[in-house]
């Protein structure tokens, strides 16, 4: 166990790697899902942008948190900005749900 003020073990790294995995896989499927919608409505919407970009900063998520993970002197850089893209992509896919949820719910 790491005895440095700070110092990280990976435990937070450990819980984001898979679950920004998934979420960027949730992107993806929800990006499937809003294009089918868009072309039997004939409709656009910029969802599936917005999820594009979040499932972006998922991966991106993802690959810092494996990187402080395999990092001795770098992991506590690499978990906190692994932490922070987790958190905004997390907002940003709240945000994409309520434009989710308003924009069909015009069709």
């Amino acid at each position: 166990m790491n005895s440095k003020p700070g110092a990280t073990n990976g435990s937070i790294s450990n819980h984001i790697l898979p679950t920004s995995a998934t979420m960027a896989g949730v992107c993806i499927t929800v990006i499937g899902i809003v294009r089918l919608i868009e072309t039997r409505h004939h409709a656009s919407t910029i969802i599936d942008n917005l999820m594009a970009f979040t499932g972006l900063i998922f991966l991106i998520s993802c690959f810092l948190s494996y990187l402080s993970i395999r990092s001795v002197r770098r992991a506590v850089k690499f978990e906190k900005y692994a932490d922070i893209l987790f958190l905004a992509g997390l907002s940003l896919m709240v945000i994409g749900g309520f434009l989710l949820a308003w924009e069909f719910e015009h069709f």
